[in-house]
């Protein structure tokens, strides 16, 4: 399933819209439902025109048996084309939080950092940021 994010139509980069790559070093915890499901000190902060940041995590720092693939992807005319990734804990019978984390495996050039590192949605994922 493929649909559009949510953006303001601003065309190709152009009227105002930015986005900027920052690399960080803060420390950044997610959790969902009382899980760790990743931990790591080297984001990347995503500013967005009309976005709040958004913290993208390498693979490697997220405990990626507690997801699983599904087919929905959105595109993004600043980013490219998101796929998404499920929520299914450690144990049979949890909650399932569909498409609560997302990356882009095939960003656009002038994002192209951002290859395949995870970003979660905050209103299912608590996300703390420590400096």
């Amino acid at each position: 399933m493929s649909t559009h994010a949510p953006h303001p139509t601003t065309g190709s980069g152009s009227g105002g819209h930015r986005v900027d790559v920052v690399r960080g070093s803060q420390r950044i915890k997610v959790t969902i439902d009382g899980q760790v499901v990743a931990e790591s000190r080297r984001p990347l902060l995503v500013h967005e025109t009309g976005m709040p940041v958004r913290y993208y995590l390498p693979p490697e720092d997220v405990d990626l048996t507690l997801f699983e693939p599904t087919d929905t992807t959105t595109t993004c005319p600043f980013k490219g084309e998101a796929a998404y990734w499920t929520f299914i804990g450690a144990e049979s019978g949890g909650t399932l939080r569909p498409d609560v984390v997302w990356a882009y495996p095939q960003p656009i050039d002038a994002v192209a950092e951002i290859k395949n590192h995870l970003s979660f949605y905050d209103s299912v994922a608590e996300v703390t940021v420590e400096e």
